[in-house]
């Protein structure tokens, strides 16, 4: 009887350990997605912003050469 009991608390044990490392795996996987979709969020954040700072500039080029070809114009005549 006595065997079959410390069998029973060591296997009870075995599994306390096991749900343990479930447990903290289960974290650490949670965390791992959790920062993966942050970095991802801040990527197409980034992403978007480099857009239109593209977009801006451009369209100050295209604006700046007009009125510096129209400036040049009326000045010519």
């Amino acid at each position: 009887m006595q065997q079959s009991l410390d069998q029973f608390e060591l296997a009870f044990e075995r599994e306390m350990a096991l749900e343990r490392q479930r447990r903290e795996q289960l974290r650490r996987r949670a965390a791992d997605r959790s920062r993966a979709r942050r970095i991802q969020e801040t990527e197409k954040r980034g992403n978007v912003g480099f857009g239109m700072l593209l977009l801006c500039l451009t369209a100050t080029v295209i604006v700046v050469t007009l009125v510096m070809f129209e400036t040049l114009a009326w000045l010519m005549s």
